[in-house]
């Protein structure tokens, strides 16, 4: 009965939330009893409607809650409108509100703004609905202690509030529901027209967000110094988050970097009483952060760190400049060996710990605590992550993407095929080069391509299947068995990695034709295939008589049939549509050769 699960919860929940949270009945009382409950309620009109509880995760919460979500409007209680019911923590009564969800539009544009937003959407339900100020209150009072409580409270669009000394009959409970219900119907063709108008809704935040998947989240930039660069990264942030640049995080690297705790951190015992302490790097800070805007915060515990949607996440992007001061191979070793480890499965997300959760367990409880308020998670609504990162440690968010700016030059070091084959690498001048004669000129400029982290990280023929120009990816495999003929028996062979990162720009780029699949070719091999070879004329002319570039141009010519005079760009566009550019690889194939024949040696990098 509905009446007596309120009246138990209400009744033992200040003395519960003194007990121990791990499989606590009254944390199950509000998962699955009060859950259950609603569900033979509302179950015969809406049977497709998400209905979860939640008392906390990994510790008690502030205001236990229940939401019941039309999967129409929202599926994440962090977005859209939902009615649920709101417990005051000390007991003394409860909530049935009909409410709105703001932490992703908070993410998104700001507090301020998403505020502003959110109060337009609201006052125009109010007013299409006169009938909610007659059936519930509009301000709730939950003697919340804990940010996310508060914002409970600034969250309420119509609410009934339900004294534990004088709760409604069983009868009139379920009435009030389905009341709730009622409106919520009449609430969704308003938050429909309001979403259309103001671009307020959860997938049209999402379509803000969407950009061009990239094959791979870590971005090797190359180039003359004063191209661009690190402003390339800092504005892909940007249009991500209005201007809001919390997305964004500039690393200068240093020479004297050697290995990963100069970027991760690591426990000192340096100090007043010799415990020990975990030092913070912004780079953890900013791993951290971009947690809290991919995981569902509600579901999250020690065991698992479930993802919201990934349209709804926003793209991280750290930016490490010129980052081969330093050899890349020894401090970012932990980062190449655990972005390997990324796995999407069937929308599910996991990757080894960057940090691990061994280590934290070198720290006492003061140095836990510690660690936590230097990653900024100290919140309650945060316990669920932490209990994670406790147990499991800290992996790499699904939406961080790791660009890092590279000049050649006798100041820096070269990069070994490890990090090469790990790394989108673009040559900088290539593919977003510098016309003089476009400075001024706006209508000619193109620009660079919103880009986006990775949705999938092993491609699949059920991928593949979607992509007109190469459907199950056929052609694709027969020109890299194709070029891998011409590099077979020298030092730069491909395998299995170069297959399947050749696939996944396939699916990213989805060519719709052949001069579309020619492109992602062209561009993997630009990224791929010829930043792996250099060398001297011994070392490039394996066969004894022509050199191994030659042969790669050759080859080339004979994959791409009936090639036009030039490509679409995949990474740039203009106001006008499409922009197209020459045939990048031959150009670079060319260069090196030309530099072979009058330097005696050769490499891909500028």
């Amino acid at each position: 009965m509905l009446r007596e699960i309120l009246k138990r919860i209400l009744t033992e929940w200040p003395k519960a939330t003194t007990e121990p949270f791990t499989n606590h009945p009254l944390a199950h009382a509000i998962r699955q009893e009060l859950r259950d409950e609603v569900i033979s309620i509302i179950d015969e009109k809406y049977p497709n409607y998400i209905v979860s509880g939640s008392a906390g995760a990994g510790n008690w919460a502030n205001v236990p809650w229940l939401s019941i979500l039309n999967p129409e409007i929202t599926k994440t209680t962090q977005d859209g409108i939902y009615p649920g019911y709101l417990f005051r923590p000390d007991g003394l009564g409860v909530y049935l509100s009909i409410g709105r969800g703001s932490t992703n539009p908070q993410k998104l544009y700001g507090k301020v703004q998403a505020d502003k937003q959110a109060d337009l959407i609201v006052s125009k339900i109010r007013e299409k609905m006169p009938e909610l100020s007659k059936w519930g209150q509009q301000q709730v009072e939950l003697g919340a202690s804990t940010s996310l409580g508060k914002s409970y409270e600034k969250a309420n669009i119509a609410a009934r509030f339900y004294k534990l000394n004088s709760l409604p009959s069983n009868d009139e409970l379920k009435v009030d529901l389905l009341d709730s219900m009622k409106f919520y119907d009449e609430i969704e063709p308003i938050w429909r027209a309001a979403q259309n108008h103001d671009e307020l809704n959860s997938s049209t935040l999402a379509l803000k967000k969407i950009g061009t998947p990239i094959p791979k989240p870590f971005l090797l930039l190359a180039g003359i110094s004063g191209t661009g660069k690190t402003r390339f990264v800092r504005e892909q942030a940007a249009v991500h988050r209005n201007g809001n640049l919390t997305n964004y995080c500039l690393i200068s690297v240093r020479p004297d970097w050697h290995e990963p705790s100069d970027l991760l951190g690591y426990v000192s015992r340096i100090g007043s009483n010799g415990s020990a302490r975990y030092v913070v790097t912004e780079l953890l800070r900013f791993v951290v952060r971009a947690w809290l805007d991919a995981v569902a915060l509600e579901d999250a515990s020690d065991a698992k760190l479930p993802c919201i949607s990934p349209e709804e996440m926003t793209p991280y992007w750290l930016c490490l400049d010129e980052m081969n001061l330093a050899p890349v191979e020894q401090y970012f070793a932990d980062y190449l060996s655990v972005v390997e480890t990324r796995k999407w499965d069937a929308g599910c997300y996991t990757c080894d710990p960057l940090l691990k959760g061994a280590t934290i367990k070198q720290l006492d409880d003061d140095g836990r605590s510690a660690l936590r308020k230097e990653l900024n998670i100290e919140d309650p609504q945060y316990d669920g992550l932490w209990a994670y990162f406790l147990e499991k440690g800290v992996p790499l968010p699904p939406n961080l993407i790791v660009a890092g700016t590279v000049n050649m030059d006798e100041t820096t070091h070269g990069f070994s095929r490890k990090v090469i084959d790990r790394a989108f690498t673009i040559d900088f001048g290539v593919f977003y080069p510098n016309d003089f004669a476009e400075f001024f000129d706006e209508d000619k400029i193109s620009q660079a391509k919103t880009l986006s982290f990775p949705l999938i990280s092993k491609a699949s023929r059920a991928d593949l299947a979607e992509v007109e120009a190469d459907k199950g990816g056929e052609n694709s495999i027969q020109f890299l068995a194709a070029i891998n003929k011409v590099l077979s028996g020298s030092p730069f062979e491909l395998a299995y990695r170069a297959l399947n990162e050749l696939l996944l720009a396939v699916v990213c780029f989805n060519p719709k034709d052949d001069a579309g699949l020619y492109a992602v070719w062209d561009d993997f091999l630009m990224s791929k295939v010829l930043p792996r070879i250099d060398g001297d004329a011994e070392k490039l002319n394996s066969n004894g008589t022509v050199s191994l570039l030659t042969r790669l141009q050759d080859e080339i010519s004979t994959q791409f049939k009936d090639k036009k005079a030039d490509r679409p760009d995949l990474l740039r566009e203009k106001s006008g549509g499409e922009c197209t550019v020459a045939w990048r690889a031959s150009a670079k194939l060319s260069w090196m050769q030309k530099r072979l024949d009058e330097n005696g040696f050769t490499t891909f990098w500028p």
